[in-house]
This record gives C-alpha cells, structure tokens and sequence, in this order.
C-alpha cells in the first residue's frame, strides 16, 4: 500500500534543500493529510470548526497534547522511534512518534540546520550519554546524527544526566585540533563547576542547548555564558544556543547573542493564548510553530 505522506515528504525534503515550492501551499497540503490521519488533531480541528479549505488558518495544537494523546498518523508497528520530552521522572512525557522516512526527514532538517550555523570542526564532543543509554532523547539523537565520529562523555543515572569530567577533558586534551562541545546548560554547569580554567584550541567552539531540569543550579544565559568562557577560555561569539523540542523536528539557532531563528521550513508567530491571533510588536504571547519537516505528527 502506497504511504500517503511520500509525496509531501519529498517535497518538503527538497524545500528544505532550497527547492522553489511555496511554503503555504506545503503547509496546506500537509495540513490537509494531518487532518484526515491524525485522529485527536481531527478532532481538536472539528472542536474548533476548522477543516481543510474551509479556511487558511491551520490550528496549532498546545504542545501538552503530545502528553495526553498519542499524536500520530502511525499505527503501532509503524514506529521505528519514540521520543520523549525531558523532565522530571515523575511527570507524564510528551511523546513524538516516527517511522523510518520521517525520521529520515527528520534527520536532513536538523543536520542542515546544524551545518549552517555552526562552522565545522575536525572534533566534536557531546556532554550527555550515549544514544543507547537514552533511547527516547531527540537531542541525543540529533548529537549523534550531526558527529561524523561521535563521543559521548555523559552518563544516565537514576537522577540524571551527569558529566564523566575525567572523560571529557581527556578528550579536549587528546588533540590541538579545534573542537565542538555540545550539551544542555546543566551539563555545561557541571563541567564548569568541576574544572580549572584551560584553553580550548583555536576554532573550537560551544553548542548549548538551554534547560536545567533541576539537575544543576540555575544560571541567567549571560552567566552561563560567562562561565563557559571564563572556563574553557573562549570568545562569547563562540558559543552558539539551540532551541528544540521533542514535538518538533526543526530546530531554531542564535549566533553571536543574536535572537533565536528557525530555518526557512519552520514559521513562528507569537500569538495571543486567548484569541489565537498574532500579538502587536512589544507584547507578550506563546510560540506557535508550523513545522514543515513534522510530517506524521502535526506541523502547527
């Protein structure tokens, strides 16, 4: 039988890769195909009386429905991956489903991401555990799917992720070649609190990823900032932040202490929590995302 979703995904594949389609048109296409496989989305979208050509207005679900339903066009022997969101042990996760083409595209959306916001390194290194010690992580899994030879020098516990800091600088040290140390701000929190000053080699540069979880004491960025480059002995526009989440399969980048940016297959708007609609400049909202490489969950 033939996947309903092939069409749409080597679209969007080749969008992502610079191909001239219209995102609009994407979005809509994929909306329309969401809306028919997606079961707890079709009935979010009828609650509100909202169907395909009825309107251009896609409904973005609150991202806690991936929590309290099994948000998927997948039948069960169709999920080759699960992802989780992160948080304490005794809350109900999120959780992502795909099978092998989206994770796929899945892949292809966030390496290109990666590969155009941070400069390639002979080295990099992760500070969480490995992919087999946690499974159900879509950062572990995109470390692991942006490292061509990847190193992993955290552990899972019972409590949490820690740091092997032996481990690590073993590993900063083994080479003058310039290096990418990825990590969540805890992670980072542990290395730095356990290390005296060194110098990473020229080149090298930082990838976090924000979240403390209430494994680490909590820093404001500049100075999670700040002890990064007071500890590893780098530039602030060395370090790069991510933002990502379990329910979505792009990711938003700030260089240089800009402002966060999704890729050109990811919009956002910050909308109003009571009307739904876009807020005026200066004014607070949620985040709303249409994500285009989401293609057998919901984009928005």
């Amino acid at each position: 039988m033939k996947d309903p979703f092939e069409n749409i995904t080597n679209r969007i594949r080749s969008f992502i890769d610079g191909g001239q389609d219209d995102f609009d048109d994407l979005a809509q296409t994929l909306f329309a195909l969401q809306y028919e496989h997606v079961i707890p989305y079709r009935n979010f979208c009828e609650s509100r009386s909202i169907t395909p050509g009825s309107s251009k207005v896609i409904p973005a679900i609150p991202s806690t429905a991936f929590r309290d339903y099994e948000v998927t066009s997948l039948a069960t022997d169709d999920r080759s991956a699960t992802f989780h969101s992160s948080g304490t042990t005794t809350q109900t996760p999120s959780r992502n489903y795909h099978n092998h083409a989206s994770l796929k595209l899945y892949e292809h959306s966030l390496t290109t991401t990666y590969s155009k916001n941070l400069t390639a390194t002979p080295r990099t290194l992760s500070l969480t555990p490995a992919p087999a010690s946690a499974p159900h992580s879509s950062l572990v899994h995109m470390l692991r799917a942006v490292q061509v030879n990847p190193i992993f020098t955290g552990a899972s516990t019972p409590i949490g992720w820690k740091v092997d800091t032996a481990t690590t600088l073993k590993e900063i040290q083994a080479s003058d070649a310039p290096i990418t140390i990825m990590g969540t701000a805890f992670s980072f929190v542990h290395l730095c609190d356990e290390i005296t000053p060194i110098s990473l080699p020229p080149g090298s540069q930082v990838m976090e990823t924000g979240g403390y979880k209430g494994q680490s004491r909590e820093l404001a960025m500049a100075g999670l900032h700040a002890l990064i480059t007071e500890k590893l002995g780098i530039l602030p526009s060395q370090i790069v932040r991510e933002y990502g989440m379990c329910e979505l399969s792009s990711q938003a980048y700030a260089t240089r202490g800009g402002h966060f940016r999704f890729p050109h297959w990811a919009k956002t708007r910050i909308v109003s929590p009571e009307t739904g609609r876009e807020v005026a400049s200066g004014q607070t909202g949620i985040l709303e995302v249409i994500d285009l490489a989401n293609t057998r969950s919901v984009l928005a």
